[in-house]
């Protein structure tokens, strides 16, 4: 069934095959802090099927800067950014491919780029490190 559907005052067309469910959680996961879902919960709801195995656990960032964390699962398709890059509130840093969908990873502050910790092709979780913005 197609559904139309408003998000952020933009209209979606929305193809659900039966059977097949968004995750309440990681739909969440993806909005920034201050916004809420636009649409009520799926009700029954099936569990996504489990991601394969992640990458090696990111190192930490260093003391001082502040990493930009993973917002939900999914594979790294791009990396648009390089280490020492000067960036400014809302450049695309990465492509982060999730449930098919491809998602622009923003920066949340401007900054420096500091040390990257994913490379293109890795499996995240939610809330792993990315990158840290100095």
């Amino acid at each position: 069934m197609i559904y139309k559907v408003t998000l952020n005052n933009k209209i979606y067309e929305v193809d659900v095959v039966k059977g097949e469910a968004i995750i309440k959680a990681e739909y969440e996961a993806a909005l920034p802090k201050t916004e809420t879902p636009a649409a009520a919960p799926l009700s029954n709801a099936t569990p996504a099927a489990p991601a394969a195995a992640p990458a090696a656990a990111p190192a930490a960032p260093a003391s001082g800067a502040k990493a930009l964390r993973s917002p939900l699962p999914g594979n790294i398709n791009a990396i648009k950014v390089s280490e020492g890059q000067t960036v400014k509130t809302g450049d695309v840093l990465l492509i982060l491919e999730a449930m098919k969908m491809e998602n622009e990873i923003t920066a949340d502050r401007a900054g420096t780029i500091g040390k990257i910790f994913v490379a293109k092709g890795n499996t995240v979780q939610t809330g792993a490190p990315l990158l840290e913005i100095l």
